[in-house]
């Protein structure tokens, strides 16, 4: 239908522009007429008149845009309505700014200036201009045969060869459902288990090594092997996106199913459950992803056993917040959505002469595993931990009561904004069943919440169905990319992407992962000479591009790699000024959290590029004495807070988590997703803006206290204020000096 239409316009076009070329001597147009994209330009007296009627020009461009039936045209020719609008612009642009314009286009204008022609003739002129900014159209047809992703079950021809046995072991947190699935991963000839963190991974590794089952680790930044010569075992244990689909085995596991739907790494789980070459994939997750999985073995023709199982030990909600850290218990876990929270709850709770461990998501796996240690050794004093939500999973904690001192967490929506959301029933579920797990000393779990307004809103949040699973993500791959790259080679890699998913045609079943993460470090070494493939190797690479120092150190390591010159231990040594000395503040820990995350960054790109990154054993080395440091560096963290806060170091503000010991700021107005809480009594306009007297209305201070410290306060800082005042006033003198002046 599109093609009938633009060989009518063309129609009606061409034999007007064979007339006025035979008539018109001085003008240069092809009289033969057969040489359609003709670039001849024509100069005066054609380019006078349309040039003094622009006005009249814009109205017939943005007529023409507003066409539907143009719009739908284009549409069928690649030009979705993004590409539209930028294909416009760019042609109104081009129209009302050239000084000449080519001999037929010029015409067709001037005709429908003066009523001879119409709005449509325009378009193969549109779409002419829209070619020469978009390349691609010209091959539309093979660029959406290879973006068409609508049976990624084909991807996977070894898989596709054998009939599969595909069991779902489904369960609340502490339901043993895991333990079944490796009992028999255990006791087959060969296995993989697929786990979504290298601390998952780790524990397989060493479960199965210690049941007398040799088993190798592989993770994205490390591989270790049983056998002393390099030989594979049967088994291996590995972070899921390592996982090899080529492999046979006798029995794979992938743990964390209801992960495929993750916007950022979904596709992992996605390629595991469909591409794995094993007899028996044994999968574990939440029941809601049960009728996902099956439907999606319908496409493979492979059925789905359903093994469901009940959490071990109870775990109740408490009818009481705890509203002070006064009132807590041995076995406690605070439960925090921001590092700034982790540093003020830890400071107060030592501040009350107890001890606590602290966890949170960018401290390294080895400090992660002394925290929990600690906080899990009977003879330690250490009693309490914070922590965020990276207790989630991968670690085995002696919690008996899990304390909510927020509901309201940071999210990066389908769009890769960042916004603030109530925490989702099934993020509520995962955290609160941490408490009281089977194998602890805490043979009942309890959940509650800091403060009171919160209680309320976590019961109806606890309470909620978990909403079924009925997407999982997919991902371009590296030779998907080469084949588009062979289409168009002057496209940069992060255009490439946005072009793949533009065109990507997925069924129901599926989406197209969030890539802002990958066109993000593209964009970074776009200027930086690398071949296609080594460039989206590095724009693999897990990163947190929040660091500076984590993304200069990329970018380095990019250019180092395009001069083929070796990254060796003593250029990394150099980078990353090591030695390094313990932390003196909380700057500092976060600087070494960076570095870490550098070395992280090195040895995984060792193991792709082994010739150009030689030095992974030595750089392995200085990154465990790093995480040494690390470790003293949180073993002391509230004297590092409060050196943070007595030289006001950038960046960090000490302020900002002393607004915590307020409610949860839970509304309607100021989160999206959070039901209504009970009304406290207070309205919003009685509070007194002092942080005194929001602590005495919230019960953590009484106000005899209050006083008592005001008067401490104002016998230690009168003498500092006067001098304040009295520098004030100097300064106030010479500004009124310099105004006179």
């Amino acid at each position: 239908m599109s093609v009938n239409r633009c060989m009518l316009l063309f129609s009606r076009v061409q034999p007007r522009i064979c007339a006025i070329s035979v008539r018109n001597k001085n003008a240069l147009v092809d009289s033969r007429c057969g040489n359609f994209g003709s670039t001849t330009l024509l100069k005066d007296p054609w380019s006078g008149p349309l040039t003094s009627r622009r006005g009249e020009l814009l109205k017939i461009l943005n007529k023409f845009y507003k066409r539907k039936e143009m719009q739908k045209i284009a549409a069928d020719q690649g030009l979705d309505a993004r590409l539209f609008h930028q294909a416009f612009i760019s042609f109104r642009k081009y129209v009302l700014e050239i000084s000449t314009l080519s001999a037929d286009l010029h015409i067709i204008l001037n005709d429908i200036c003066c009523g001879a022609g119409h709005i449509d003739d325009l378009y193969p002129y549109f779409m002419r201009h829209a070619k020469q900014i978009f390349p691609m159209l010209d091959c539309m047809e093979d660029l959406r045969k290879i973006s068409d992703l609508r049976v990624p079950a084909n991807w996977y021809p070894e898989a596709r060869a054998i009939q599969r046995k595909v069991i779902f072991h489904a369960g609340p947190t502490n339901s043993g459902k895991t333990h079944h699935a490796i009992q028999r991963y255990l006791a087959a000839k060969s296995g993989v288990y697929c786990g979504p963190l290298k601390l998952l991974a780790h524990e397989i590794f060493e479960k199965s090594n210690t049941a007398g089952v040799p088993c190798d680790l592989v993770t994205g930044e490390e591989r270790t092997f049983v056998d002393a010569e390099g030989g594979q075992a049967e088994h291996v244990a590995c972070t899921i996106e390592m996982c090899s689909v080529t492999t046979p085995y006798e029995v794979a596991v992938i743990d964390e199913i209801q992960m495929i739907r993750d916007i950022s790494r979904g596709w992992a789980w996605t390629r595991a459950l469909l591409g794995l070459c094993a007899e028996e994939i044994h999968v574990c997750g939440e029941p809601a992803v049960i009728n996902f999985v099956t439907e999606l073995m319908y496409t493979t023709g492979e059925e789905v056993e359903v093994r469901n199982y009940k959490r071990l030990s109870p775990c109740s909600i408490l009818d009481r917040a705890v509203e002070s850290l006064d009132n807590l218990r041995p076995g406690d876990c605070v439960v925090c959505f921001s590092k700034n929270d982790i540093y003020s709850i830890s400071r107060q709770i030592e501040s009350r002469g107890l001890e606590c461990a602290v966890i949170y998501g960018s401290l390294p796996p080895g400090t992660k595993l002394s925290q929990a240690k600690k906080f899990n050794d009977p003879e330690d004093p250490c009693k309490i931990l914070v922590a965020t939500d990276a207790i989630g999973m991968g670690l085995n904690l002696s919690i008996k009561r899990i304390i909510f001192n927020s509901l309201v967490k940071p999210n990066i929506n389908e769009k890769g904004e960042k916004e603030l959301n109530t925490i989702s029933t099934s993020q509520a579920l995962q955290i609160a069943g941490r408490a009281g797990r089977f194998s602890s000393i805490f043979k009942e779990g309890e959940v509650t919440t800091m403060h009171r307004d919160d209680l309320p809103i976590l019961k109806e949040i606890l309470s909620r169905t978990v909403h079924a699973i009925e997407i999982a993500g997919l991902h371009p791959t590296a030779e998907q990319i080469e084949m588009f790259a062979y289409h168009l080679p002057d496209a940069t890699l992060s255009n490439l992407i946005d072009i793949f998913v533009s065109l990507s045609q997925v069924d129901g079943m599926y989406f197209v992962c969030n890539i802002d993460d990958f066109k993000f470090l593209a964009d970074m070494i776009q200027h930086i000479p690398l071949n296609l493939r080594s460039r989206y190797v590095f724009c693999t690479a897990p990163i947190n591009k929040k660091q500076p120092f984590v993304c200069t150190s990329f970018l380095k390591f990019a250019r180092q790699f395009s001069r083929d010159e070796p990254l060796t231990f003593d250029w990394v040594c150099r980078l990353v000024s090591w030695p390094l000395v313990p932390p003196k503040n909380i700057k500092d820990l976060v600087h070494l959290e960076a570095v870490h995350d550098v070395l992280d960054l090195y040895l995984w790109l060792s193991y792709r590029f082994m010739d150009m990154f030689p030095d992974a054993n030595h750089v392995r080395e200085i990154q465990q004495e790093l995480d040494g440091i690390i470790q003293l560096g949180v073993r002391n963290i509230t004297r590092l807070i409060r050196a943070t806060e007595t030289s006001a170091t950038p960046g960090i503000d000490p302020l900002s988590s002393q607004r915590r010991p307020g409610p949860s700021p839970v509304t309607p107005r100021r989160v999206r997703g959070a039901p209504k809480a009970q009304d406290s009594g207070v309205e919003a306009g009685q509070l007194d803006k002092s942080l005194g007297s929001r602590l005495v209305q919230e019960g953590l201070l009484t106000p005899d206290l209050l006083r008592q410290l005001q008067k401490e306060w104002s016998k230690e800082h009168r003498q500092e204020e006067v001098g304040v005042k009295l520098v004030a006033e100097t300064l106030n003198n010479k500004m009124k000096g310099r105004k006179k002046k």
